[in-house]
């Protein structure tokens, strides 16, 4: 039953991507253009640091998958591809290895192929420290993820339906481990609220995962009217199926997450969304620490295996890196004070949340240290 719902989340989750939309709210973030504010390639570091925490890329393979024979070759594929190029990555959760211990080498194999990596374990928020622990012992794990995900356990079938006690057990598993802790959302997206209290339960980081990429709403809905078991519609002598596709859609994107909860005293994580380059940077000059993909790196294993991952983040990397030559940042925290435009959709919502976004767009005025600067132009 476990290994059959992996697979089907792999499945709907790359027809999702290769049907979404080309839109979401990273359009409305644009680059302020200095024409004279370039530096030179060689002066761009794509370093980053964030809670004691150092990679060598502000980019990372996002959870996604494990638990069955077809998501251990995925993760093989994904794991190679971070080897080759450097990306920290993370397993998806591994709730299925607590089921099911023999399906630990599909998780596993991300450090058997990745022996030098940084590789994050994932767990549940209902996970025991016991459950945790085992988790980034398999994997020899450099942090652990815990996913936050109660709209997708809401739809989901067989989801929980027991809430309340996930952030104190947060806090338990943040004290109890000894790797950093960083929380996700699955694509809801987290708000300052929710950051904030996750800085008071002691994690290190916060992935906001916001809407705008793979909708596992929408991803459940699917499963739940597919679903032919027995029992599972009037035509069997079962209940009619609930329909929950006014669910999709559900939550905040990432770039409003980061505006929303910039200044809270937790560092921050990108994902949700991620299509290129640019997204990268966007989220970077929004405020965090690095960029997380999984929907668009997985239907890149899924059509080309690990060589085509590899010669995707390359090309990734050498463009961000380009980005940041012509706007003049030399390390990833630099393109935060790059100055950018906020508009549409993402402008009303800051609007509402009391956010100002003006500042946004003049503010290397203000950071700029060299005399000579103005506007961020030296």
């Amino acid at each position: 039953m476990i290994a059959d719902r992996k697979d089907d989340h792999v499945r709907l989750a790359a027809e999702q991507q290769r049907r979404s939309g080309a839109h979401n709210q990273f359009d409305d973030v644009s680059f302020v253009h200095h024409a004279l504010a370039g530096i030179d390639r060689s002066d761009v570091s794509l370093a980053t640091r964030f809670g004691g925490i150092a990679w060598p890329v502000p980019l990372f393979v996002n959870a996604m998958t494990g638990g069955s024979a077809k998501t251990g070759a995925v993760n093989r594929e994904l794991a190679i591809a971070a080897r080759e190029t450097g990306v920290p990555i993370a397993t998806g959760s591994m709730s299925a290895y607590f089921a099911d211990p023999s399906v630990a080498d599909t998780f596993a194999v991300m450090r058997r192929e990745n022996p030098d990596g940084f590789v994050m374990a994932n767990v549940n928020a209902n996970a025991s420290v016991e459950n945790a622990r085992r988790a980034v012992d398999l994997l020899q794990a450099d942090a652990l993820q815990i996913h936050v995900n109660a709209v997708q356990e809401t739809v989901m079938p067989e989801g929980d339906r027991s809430f309340s006690g996930w952030a104190p057990r947060i806090g338990e598993i943040a004290s109890g481990v000894d790797v950093p802790v960083i929380v996700k959302e699955v694509g809801f997206g987290l708000s300052r609220e929710t950051v904030a209290l996750l800085r008071d339960l002691g994690v290190r980081a916060a992935d906001v995962a916001g809407r705008g990429g793979t909708d596992f709403a929408r991803i459940e809905n699917d499963r739940r009217l597919n679903d032919r078991s027995e029992n599972g519609g009037p035509e069997n002598g079962g209940r009619e199926r609930a329909d929950y596709s006014y669910l999709n859609g559900w939550g905040q994107s990432a770039a409003a997450c980061l505006l929303d909860a910039a200044g809270v005293g937790v560092p921050m994580l990108a994902s949700g969304g991620v299509r290129h380059p640019l997204d990268v940077a966007r989220g970077l000059a929004l405020g965090a620490s690095a960029a997380g993909v999984s929907g668009r790196f997985l239907t890149t294993v899924l059509d080309g295996g690990a060589a085509a991952l590899v010669a995707r983040i390359t090309a990734w990397l050498d463009q961000l890196a380009a980005l940041m030559t012509a706007l003049g940042a030399r390390t990833p925290a630099d393109l935060a004070r790059c100055d950018v435009l906020v508009r549409g959709e993402l402008r009303a919502f800051c609007a509402d949340r009391g956010v100002d976004t003006r500042r946004l767009a003049t503010r290397s005025r203000s950071s700029s240290t060299a005399p000579d600067t103005i506007g961020g132009i030296r």
